[in-house]
């Protein structure tokens, strides 16, 4: 029997304290000729580790494990691949052999572990109650949950991965739609973080999501039978259609943040003619932005970090998030600035989304190379006629989020953000000084302060 390599994807965020180990039980692996690390923009060491290690780094184009996951599918070059939890010590060293066993035999096209553990709340309360009731005749696994698991790449390619808690649980439902053979392997004793009550309800939430939406032929009997497992689950279950779904979308430069990131920083490295000299000669919107990234090269993250951290926060955008929460939006940020700075404020508010360019840095050194996103650029089936546009954005979400333009809303200052904000259903101009915004925006605001738009969203 021909030898079949194996790829290892290992997404990751801030676990710079396990990340080597996790890579090296890779590499010591039988068949692994491939590690991928998908970084999701860390702000610690995780990625310079990574590559130290012998690992391929691929820094995430947004956070979320769910895209990490996809984009690793999509980087590999081996048709077996397994996926690993980064922050775990205490993998066995066969572990990678368990998993891969059962597809390099050509016994099963996906494998799902189980392990002893500390505690399995949502897998006992949301999960298995939930797969029992709408998926009769489906595999009674002792982890559904479970996100370290083997499988083929064909297989993965037909797979939609959630964004969110619910992506383990969205890739073995898939599976079984797709009549994969499908095992259950013991990988023996792991020891992985407990999560906190507040992120268990989230989690709860978006695992039911998940088995909810993937559910063919509902009825409303379906819904009905779920109101049986009672109490707070019956709140839980009974989610947001596709139809209701909202998401609120924020420029980042002089909207979130009291001034540009690019300016602020061209001025404390005392590259200002620099930029303006680019700005004035380069018309082109992506050739404007490979001019600008080149003017970083040679800048440590660091410095970066420490000159975007000194911009202002545009007062009370804390508490119009905390409200629109409340309310069920998805909360996201579109720049054309850089996503390790964008992740930051995603990390630091609690936000959802991000939509900005990729940076990149190699041994935390600025390369002055940028990558632009797809959702930017124009295609035949994108909103917009401009080569670079973030309306363009509005036929993503419709894809991934199977969400309509009235239910988004886009806050923006600038020129950049016209399109969209004329596009979305809801565009408020605030704080802008282009008459043009002004004119398409339906809501003009002018104080910097984000409670003057919190009666705007419904």
């Amino acid at each position: 029997m021909m030898t079949q390599n194996i790829t290892v994807i290992i997404p990751a965020l801030n676990e710079e304290k396990t990340i080597a180990s996790v890579i090296n039980l890779a590499l010591q692996s039988p068949n692994v000729t491939e590690v991928l690390v998908i970084d999701d923009c860390s702000t610690d060491a995780t990625a310079a580790i990574a590559r130290s290690c012998g690992a391929r780094v691929i820094t995430s184009k947004q956070r979320g494990k769910g895209i990490s996951m996809q984009e690793g599918m999509e980087f590999a070059s081996n048709n077996v691949l397994v996926y690993l939890d980064a922050d775990i010590e205490t993998y066995s060293e066969d572990t990678i052999k368990k998993l891969c066993e059962p597809i390099l035999e050509g016994r099963f096209d996906f494998v799902k572990s189980y392990f002893q553990r500390q505690a399995g709340r949502v897998t006992e309360l949301v999960a298995k109650p939930l797969l029992s009731i709408l998926y009769p005749g489906f595999p009674q696994f002792q982890q559904p949950l479970s996100g370290m698991i083997a499988g083929r790449k064909e297989y993965f390619e037909k797979c939609n991965f959630e964004n969110g808690y619910g992506v383990d649980i969205g890739i073995l439902i898939d599976m079984f739609h797709l009549n994969a053979r499908i095992c259950e392997v013991n990988i023996g004793n792991i020891e992985n973080r407990m999560h906190p009550l507040e992120a268990l309800a989230k989690m709860s939430k978006e695992v039911a999501k998940t088995i909810i939406q993937k559910v063919k032929d509902q009825t409303l009997h379906t819904y009905e039978s779920i109101t049986e497992l009672g109490g707070q689950m019956g709140k839980l279950l009974h989610l947001d259609s596709a139809s209701t779904k909202k998401i609120a979308l924020f420029d980042m430069d002089n909207t979130i943040l009291r001034g540009s990131f690019i300016k602020t920083a061209a001025k404390k490295l005392g590259l200002e003619e620099q930029l303006i000299t680019v700005v004035k000669n380069t018309n082109k919107p992506i050739a404007r932005t490979k001019q600008i990234a080149k003017l970083l090269k040679g800048i440590h993250i660091s410095e970066l970090t420490a000159i975007f951290e000194l911009i202002e926060i545009t007062p009370n955008f804390e508490s119009l998030i905390a409200d629109l929460k409340q309310k069920g939006f998805l909360i996201g940020i579109v720049s054309d600035s850089y996503s390790f700075l964008t992740h930051l404020l995603i990390k630091k508010y609690g936000l959802e989304l991000s939509f900005s360019n990729d940076l990149e840095f190699k041994g935390g050194v600025c390369t002055g190379e940028v990558r632009i996103p797809s959702y930017f650029v124009q295609t035949s089936s994108k909103h917009c006629n401009h080569e670079y546009c973030k309306s363009n954005i509005l036929a993503y979400l419709k894809e991934q989020y199977q969400i309509s333009n009235k239910n988004t809303v886009m806050v923006g200052d600038g020129e950049n953000d016209v399109c969209l904000v004329k596009k979305a259903g809801l565009g408020i101009s605030f704080c802008s000084t282009h008459e043009s915004l002004d004119q398409y925006a339906d809501m003009v605001v002018k104080e910097a302060n984000f409670e003057m738009i919190k009666h705007a969203f419904k």
